[in-house]
């Protein structure tokens, strides 16, 4: 992750340029190796994950251009190399799945900027496949940056919640059986998670998921209507513990400048961490942005509500002895 603006000038992709490895493959490669989203804070600097990952997708034969550059001349061996990094962007770009999930929707490794996210490379099970390949058409949505979505026709005019880094989905599916009568937006990176989230929605008979795929970023900036969301759910999003990776955390300024304008009036916006200082952060931030009012009569903390399961993440950080802490604020 590297340190870019969350409105940034968009960069045209460079021939030979970096960008993040498909983050999924299926159970039956064999290949073993996401809290969705994009983060704040402002530099130009672009993130030397990108570079490593670039390298690692590039073709084996990179290693005979190296190797028979000094009997090529520079015309013929720049050509070789960009044939390489060719294949390599176009591997980069293929679906994991036919009609499924893009490897990178919107391109936007190429974006400058900041992310709060790290796409994970893990197996895909055979049911998540088969979930995707069988339910993606019909509920999957690849957040391209190229429309702006029409939620009532999505949903069947249902009020429409966004919820960002849903994990597995077990919490998701769960909220969605218990109240049909809302939509949820779920958006996450994580292949596996995608699939999963899928089969357990499909095996309830819920049909108010949807499930976008992509950087939430892009989503809130550029496919929401202004007044779109009834609500904002961001449960357990990467604390970033390290002062260093601090600038990655989610909630930021920046980023509720981003939301508050797709939210409706009195819309709520529901975080919930176990991660004190990331706890604190939220409060402070949250509190002092002019478009939010804390719902918690005492400005602080609010109870979990009923409708808020416990989440795997959730398990495993009370099982180290941490503090859950929710916050609810209300759009203004």
């Amino acid at each position: 992750m590297s340190e870019q603006p969350l409105n940034p000038t968009p960069v045209p992709a460079p021939e030979a340029g970096a960008a993040e490895a498909p983050a999924d493959v299926p159970a039956a490669t064999g290949s073993t190796a996401a809290d969705v989203l994009a983060g704040p804070t402002a530099t130009d600097a672009v993130d030397p994950t990108d570079a490593t990952d670039a390298m690692d997708a590039m073709d084996p034969t990179d290693a005979k251009v190296d190797s028979t550059a000094a009997d090529l001349t520079a015309d013929e061996a720049a050509a070789l190399r960009a044939a390489s990094f060719e294949r390599a962007r176009r591997l980069r770009q293929e679906p994991r799945f036919p009609g499924g999930p893009a490897a990178d929707p919107a391109g936007s490794h190429h974006e400058r900027r900041i992310r709060s996210f790290q796409p994970r490379r893990s197996r895909v099970t055979t049911g998540q496949q088969e979930a995707l390949e069988r339910l993606w058409p019909t509920w999957g949505l690849d957040i391209d940056g190229k429309r702006v979505l029409d939620l009532g026709e999505l949903f069947d005019g249902l009020p429409v919640v966004l919820e960002i880094g849903f994990g597995m989905g077990e919490a998701t599916a769960q909220m969605a059986a218990d109240d049909p009568g809302t939509g949820i937006l779920a958006v996450d990176v994580h292949t596996p998670g995608q699939g999963n989230l899928l089969g357990l929605a499909d095996k309830a008979g819920s049909t108010n998921v949807r499930v976008a795929n992509g950087d939430a970023v892009i989503l809130l900036r550029e496919m929401l209507a202004p007044a779109s969301l009834d609500g904002l759910r961001v449960y357990f999003p990467d604390p970033w513990p390290k002062a260093r990776h601090h600038k990655r955390r989610l909630i930021q300024p920046e980023f509720l400048d981003l939301v508050a304008p797709v939210l409706k009036p009195g819309a709520i916006v529901h975080c919930a961490t176990d991660w004190e200082p990331y706890a604190e952060q939220m409060l402070e931030v949250l509190t002092a942005h002019p478009r939010f009012e804390n719902t918690a009569a005492d400005g602080g903390y609010a109870p979990r509500p009923s409708f808020r399961p416990l989440t795997r993440f959730e398990g495993q950080g009370l099982d180290k002895g941490h503090v859950v802490h929710d916050l609810l604020f209300a759009r203004v």
